[in-house]
């Protein structure tokens, strides 16, 4: 794994306090992205979090509008459903935008939700093979390599991208259950951790997934900066205080980037001018 890419973590690895994000859902209409993502540029948010939902707004091709609509954010998907996708395209779609906008890149990929993937006809017998075999081609692509592989899913002749990245982005690895938390710690500069458990239990679910991964960096010998990125809701008029006692509580279990997905007084993802307020507190507690 080149340098480029070891010094990820956004700066971040070692310190107790985590990037701030905000997560711009799919229940947002896609023609509101790039008002949401300028507001949050403006207020100095550090980084906005897309994903491609299925069947909502694709990944690469939002974020890439989002990163032409604003100045300095950093701009993460998570995640990319390997299922839905061939790797030479993912690591094209990657490299491209990564050359057009460096340093700000900032891609997952994932198992996807497989009841999804199945009404999609893409589910696999084996997941975790699928989601091996793309991230261990994806890397080798972005690094500019040529490959020729023929894996269980993946098959490449000869495949190298014309144009890799300058400086190859962080490739996160999404995950919940324990076997692939552990193949994100092997393979992954990062994991991308979310969940459904209720607030009370978040904390604890949150470390014991960091538990696994480090568990599963240490059995092979990785010791480098390694980042942990979790989505976490919070009220949409949360004040500053607050986010900043839940950036220090998951900044304390070792959360590097805390992106945070605003949610109405009725327990729902907000999918009006909620993620507006909050993108101005997020801002505030970063300033």
């Amino acid at each position: 794994m080149g340098a480029a890419v070891r010094g990820l973590a956004y700066g971040r690895a070692m310190q107790t306090s985590p990037a701030l994000g905000l997560v711009l859902p799919p229940d947002q209409a896609p023609e509101r992205f790039l008002d949401v993502a300028r507001a949050a540029d403006a207020a100095g948010v550090g980084e906005l979090w897309l994903w491609e939902d299925c069947f909502g707004q694709s990944g690469t091709s939002t974020a890439a509008a989002v990163l032409a609509a604003t100045e300095r954010i950093r701009v993460g998907i998570g995640l990319l459903p390997v299922p839905l996708r061939n790797v030479a395209l993912t690591a094209m779609e990657i490299a491209t935008i990564a050359r057009m906008f460096p340093g700000r890149l900032l891609p997952g990929i994932g198992h996807g939700v497989l009841e999804w993937m199945a009404q999609a006809g893409v589910r696999e017998a084996s997941p975790l093979t699928l989601l091996t075999e793309h991230a261990t081609a994806l890397r080798t692509l972005l690094a500019g390599d040529e490959l020729s592989v023929d894996g269980r899913y993946v098959h490449l002749n000869r495949v190298q991208l014309r144009w890799p990245p300058h400086e190859v982005p962080p490739l996160l690895i999404g995950g919940v259950k324990p076997k692939t938390l552990a193949l994100a710690g092997e393979l992954g500069d990062g994991v991308l951790l979310t969940s459904d458990a209720a607030p009370e239990e978040q904390l604890e679910v949150t470390r014991a997934a960091i538990a696994t991964v480090r568990e599963a960096r240490a059995a092979i010998g990785l010791d480098l900066p390694y980042a942990i990125v979790l989505f976490a809701s919070v009220q949409a008029d949360a004040s500053p205080s607050e986010i900043a006692r839940l950036a220090a509580e998951y900044g304390a279990l070792g959360v590097t980037s805390l992106g945070l997905i605003a949610m109405d007084r009725d327990g729902r993802i907000d999918a009006g001018d909620g993620i507006l307020r909050l993108a101005e507190t997020i801002g505030a507690a970063v300033a």
